[in-house]
């Protein structure tokens, strides 16, 4: 089965293939929307894991920034392995489930 091409630039296809309908790469889901990137924090349930996604808020009343942090819920696909303390790229797509609507694009490899 062919790689698609996402059309985000700096995320290379996974070595492997897999047969799923839901991965970005061998299946059919498009993504579109945000790219984030964060760290995983749990794979415990089947074939979704959950990201730590930390970034910078602006407040204008104090004219400073500060940190925040949020958990999300991300389908990653057999193709990409991924463990926890993993740094990943995911990209938004279509609701697959109450609180999944992103999907892991990729693992980032740490220097």
């Amino acid at each position: 089965m062919p790689t698609r091409n996402l059309g985000i630039p700096g995320v290379n296809p996974p070595p492997e293939e897999c047969d799923d309908e839901l991965c970005p790469w061998h299946g059919k889901l498009p993504v579109r929307g945000r790219i984030l990137e964060g760290k995983v924090v749990s794979t415990k349930m089947q074939r979704t894991i959950t990201v730590l996604h930390e970034y910078l808020h602006y407040v204008p009343k104090y004219k400073r920034y500060e940190r925040r942090r949020k958990k999300i819920h991300a389908r990653c696909p057999p193709c990409i392995k991924v463990k926890e303390g993993d740094i990943v790229i995911i990209g938004e797509c279509r609701p697959l489930a109450k609180t999944v609507s992103f999907v892991v694009i990729g693992k980032k490899e740490v220097r």
